[in-house]
């Protein structure tokens, strides 16, 4: 007897069939590839990543593992402990997630019913609506200024609709490496939505609103251990918010979504604090060092950044051609076809060599592309 063939897709939720894919960044072996280059030659600068990798620390920690064939602690009392004595908050504020991204997608799932709304002021990062997305949510975008700073008149206007969940932010930004002032923040709070923000690149800025979760019940700080402490391999983040929703977000995640190794970088990355700081403030020197090169070269406009990486604007109609001719040269920055984006290349921070290496191909692709 022949077996009717079921279409799986046919039993999927329908707004799943439109999701489009986030756009990830290749691994430096492909990278090579592409390039036909060995890939101690790549320069990757696409995914502001830490160039120094993780505290000495953190992979002595790894190696030590003796108990990996034991689950994790599914309450991550060890985890959340080192994090709140590094913040300085009390441990019930604190969930380690897999990635800030899982942080993300824990909270869209808890505050989500199908046909709600977050307002996310644009451009950002793309994980916003694409978790809304596939949590049945949609997104209202309202654009940032001429600065890229946050209209927050028009936010707060957009999230008086009954619908609207969240407000999301993300302080410094990215693309665009500017932080948010804390009093937009504080002005948001007064929408009495969920105000979620996003600091995954605070330590190379300074600027925090961790300070305000205690008194605030519908603030959210998401954090990332992949930049500043160079874990982003192992992925490991946590979200800083009110104790009733920490407690239902430990109920609601997969009990054990922070593997061992991740959880023990992460708190052997914490108590080495002083190390990362000071690579995080070699990072900003060369940051600074590579605006003054790039500001430089006639035709570019680097814009200010608290964060490991630059915006970079490059020559109108040309952001396409560069991004492909440096990707000839070896050299991968990312690049965004938005339309407020188009002639933008974001490059991350990485060690002096790779400052020189860039500056060198910028000034060859300028040199075919002017």
């Amino acid at each position: 007897m022949t077996r009717r063939r079921i279409d799986p897709l046919s039993l999927v939720r329908p707004h799943l069939l439109e999701l489009a894919p986030y756009e990830a960044v290749d691994p430096p072996e492909k990278l090579a590839k592409r390039a036909g280059i060995p890939v101690d030659r790549v320069v990757k600068l696409d995914a502001n990543e830490n160039p120094y990798g993780p505290s000495p620390k953190a992979l002595a920690a790894i190696a030590s593992l003796d108990n990996v064939h034991v689950y994790p602690d599914p309450r991550q009392t060890e985890a959340r402990e080192a994090v709140a004595r590094y913040v300085g908050i009390g441990a019930g504020h604190v969930v380690i997630g897999n990635g800030s991204d899982e942080i993300i997608d824990l909270l869209f799932r808890a505050l989500l019913d199908p046909g709600d709304v977050i307002v996310d002021s644009t451009p950002t990062f793309g994980m916003y609506p694409f978790t809304a997305h596939v949590c049945g949510g949609t997104t209202l975008n309202v654009e940032r200024d001429e600065h890229f700073e946050v209209d927050v008149e028009a936010v707060l206007r957009e999230a008086a609709e009954p619908r609207v969940k969240a407000i999301v932010l993300a302080s410094p930004n990215n693309p665009t490496a500017n932080a948010t002032p804390l009093a937009d923040i504080e002005r948001l709070l007064a929408s009495e939505r969920m105000v979620i923000i996003d600091e995954a690149y605070h330590e190379f800025g300074g600027s925090t609103a961790a300070k305000l979760v205690p008194e605030h019940s519908n603030l959210v700080i998401m954090r990332t251990m992949s930049k500043w402490a160079g874990l982003a391999g192992l992925r490991v983040g946590y979200g800083l918010m009110a104790l009733e929703l920490a407690d239902l977000l430990l109920r609601a995640k997969p009990p054990y979504n922070v593997s061992q190794a991740a959880e023990a970088a992460l708190i052997a990355s914490l108590d080495d604090a002083e190390l990362l700081n000071r690579r995080a403030a070699a990072i900003v020197a060369e940051r600074d060092r590579l605006a003054e090169q790039l500001s430089a070269i006639p035709g570019l406009h680097v814009l200010p950044s608290d964060s490991n990486f630059v915006l970079c604007r490059v020559p109108d109609g040309k952001g396409a051609e560069m991004h492909a001719s440096l990707a000839a040269q070896g050299v991968f920055v990312r690049y965004s076809r938005g339309h407020r984006l188009v002639d933008c290349l974001r490059i991350s921070i990485g060690r002096p060599t790779d400052t020189d290496r860039l500056i060198a191909a910028v000034r060859l692709a300028m040199q075919t592309n002017g």
